[in-house]
């Protein structure tokens, strides 16, 4: 069963189309880039596939539970990281963990939060409040919130940003290692292309609401006479009807 399905997603807001009948799965194991230039429907895709917005039409299925007629199940399957979703400033790292561990109905919580403050290196601060950490060790506790439930559908938008590259190695190689175990499927949004390429087993270029392009990462570019993943995604973001089959 994949970790996500989306099929024929669509998104109006009165007269502008967002979304375009867009369909993809996430296997479990998988790493899967959702990328593309801002205001391509990246962000709109993802807040359906959340549940934060309803489609106009399609569906979305998460883990075998639909996000709509089986929300609560869908969600307890699903988990999510971004620089822009920050724990609460005023409560401290183990009663962050502790309140979504809870809000996730994680199974033996306190052992589940051990091992992800051990995993994420931040044992030390457990009981420091998040609001005076380093933007580093802000990501590396959303990371560990993200990793609370073992969710069936990781999802990551820039989840290495404001790491230093030792750290940020280290993280990508947790992530790659939770997917490639065979714990879930992670659909990874980023602008640094060459961690993508890295880290992705497969990418799915967005533009103007639709899915353009979609294949390896290390083999993607050379398919359409560029150097690289990022001389790919400027093409993508400047010239998208030269790209099209």
């Amino acid at each position: 069963m994949p970790a996500l399905e989306v099929s024929k997603l669509c998104k109006n807001f009165r007269e502008i189309e967002a979304v375009k009948d867009i369909s993809f799965a996430v296997e479990r194991g998988e790493i899967v880039g959702l990328l593309g230039p801002n205001g391509a429907g990246k962000t709109t895709t993802i807040n359906m596939i959340l549940g934060v917005l309803e489609p106009s039409s399609g569906s979305v299925t998460i883990a075998g539970h639909d996000i709509w007629q089986e929300r609560r199940e869908a969600l307890l399957q699903t988990n999510f990281a971004a620089v822009y979703a920050q724990l609460p400033s005023n409560l401290t790292v183990y009663q962050s963990l502790h309140i979504f561990g809870l809000l996730y109905d994680v199974k033996d919580i306190k052992k589940r939060i051990t091992e992800v403050l051990a995993e994420y290196d931040l044992e030390r601060f457990a009981d420091t409040k998040n609001g005076v950490l380093s933007s580093g060790e802000q990501t590396r506790v959303t990371l560990a919130k993200a990793m609370l439930n073992k969710p069936s559908l990781l999802l990551l938008d820039e989840p290495t940003a404001s790491l230093d590259p030792s750290t940020a190695q280290d993280v990508r190689d947790r992530i790659r290692a939770y997917a490639h175990d065979g714990y879930g499927g992670i659909l990874w949004t980023s602008h640094n292309m060459q961690e993508v390429t890295e880290s992705c087993d497969r990418v799915l270029f967005v533009s103007h609401g639709r899915i353009l392009l979609e294949g390896d990462p290390k083999k993607l570019p050379a398919q359409h006479a560029k150097k690289d993943l990022e001389e790919l995604f400027i093409a993508v973001a400047r010239e998208p009807l030269s790209l099209e089959k």
